[in-house]
């Protein structure tokens, strides 16, 4: 397993499950054929070691439950700078929120089969000062990387910086992935290639962003017939 480059923010790794042609979303996770590579995807999240997984807004609603409702208003509006609430937690779950919409209930997010995470929001100068305050009402930290989009480099280098976290899983669709690879920040792209084609237009790997070339790491067959792929992001 390869380390972080020589530079201030994390080890970056897309680790991703897909279909044969190319999709992270689809009918094709239901099927009997991709249970095998399922489990597998699930099991080598332990190989990577992150302390930290990093999703899109879109996943991050679905883990929420939805938006943010009502927010508070603020006898004094917080200033845009960096919120660490108190956490017992290791683990960390760091969702890209650039406007500061998602609904989360508390700062810490338990995961079936796997210890509870401590919630970190990436945010933009865009989020409102209520939702500033909603999130501290709930013991949710924050970083603001940004002025209306999020500047990913920076974001990961104050979680290293305010959280010590070293490596970060990225897990989220194809929009982020594309930032990230675009912002020069991922090191190893991970990917659990289901024995399965979705044939849909469900979100692919990699979505609006530069094209970009990969050395071959490492290839190996899986149960089930599906292949593991990594490869180093030149």
């Amino acid at each position: 397993m390869d380390g972080a480059r020589n530079r201030q923010d994390p080890f970056v790794v897309c680790h991703m499950l897909s279909s044969l042609d190319g999709r992270i979303d689809g009918d094709f996770f239901a099927l009997p054929e991709c249970a095998a590579a399922r489990r597998e995807y699930a099991s080598l999240r332990g190989f990577y070691h992150c302390e930290a997984t990093l999703y899109g807004t879109t996943t991050a609603l679905e883990f929420a439950g939805g938006e943010a409702g009502s927010l508070p208003r603020p006898a004094q509006l917080p200033p845009h700078t960096d919120y660490t609430a108190p956490a017992k937690e290791r683990d960390y779950l760091v969702a890209a929120d650039a406007r500061g919409r998602i609904g989360w209930q508390s700062g810490t997010y338990a995961r079936s089969g796997r210890p509870a995470a401590h919630i970190i929001e990436l945010l933009t100068e865009q989020a409102a000062p209520g939702y500033l305050e909603y999130l501290r009402e709930r013991g949710i930290s924050y970083i603001f990387a940004g002025g209306r989009q999020i500047d990913f480099k920076q974001a990961l280098c104050r979680l290293r910086e305010s959280f010590g976290i070293e490596r970060v899983m990225l897990a989220g669709g194809g929009l982020i992935n594309g930032a990230l690879l675009d912002a020069g920040v991922i090191d190893e792209l991970s990917v659990v290639l289901a024995p399965v084609i979705d044939g849909g237009d469900g979100a692919a790997l990699f979505d609006s962003c530069r094209s970009a070339s990969l050395s071959l790491i490492e290839s190996r067959e899986l149960d089930g017939g599906g292949m593991w792929l990594r490869y180093k992001v030149n």
